[in-house]
């Protein structure tokens, strides 16, 4: 309920760097793992929001036309899954902290205090990046791979 409020109250541009009444005066649960993205939409408001969730749409981007690219089939579904991974976290986080869905405990990428998502999110797109380093290889190089 105090993410809503949270929410709710920002406005266009938020209440400014540090000084959202909900984040500061504790009334938060978590706001470091689950509701940093209600911590963030609070102090920089709906323009704040959307420059996050704008960057987490351009890196599903980049992933899918590393996808795209990709010659082989191991390539293009590594890189579709990765980025459906990382939309599958970002949606649930979002929904969760306006209340749409419960809250679960799924932490929002690359900006969450959560080590498990952040790990696997990163060897993930070090994959990703992998496979769009080496598209343009055929064949196996080796007796094992």
């Amino acid at each position: 309920m105090q993410s809503k409020i949270a929410v709710g109250s920002a406005g266009l541009f938020g209440r400014g760097y540090l000084q959202g009444t909900q984040s500061q005066l504790d009334f938060l649960p978590e706001k470091h793992t689950d509701f940093i993205f209600t911590m963030i939409v609070e102090e920089f408001g709906l323009v704040g929001g959307a420059v996050v969730l704008g960057l987490f749409a351009a890196l599903m981007a980049l992933a899918m036309q590393v996808a795209l690219r990709a010659r082989s089939l191991f390539g293009k579904l590594t890189a579709a899954g990765m980025a459906a991974t990382l939309a599958c976290y970002v949606f649930i986080n979002t929904a969760m902290v306006i209340g749409l869905v419960p809250v679960v405990g799924i932490p929002l990428p690359l900006l969450s205090y959560g080590g498990t998502a952040m790990v696997t999110l990163m060897v993930g797109f070090a994959i990703v990046l992998s496979i769009d380093l080496h598209r343009d290889q055929t064949g196996a190089r080796g007796w094992l791979w």
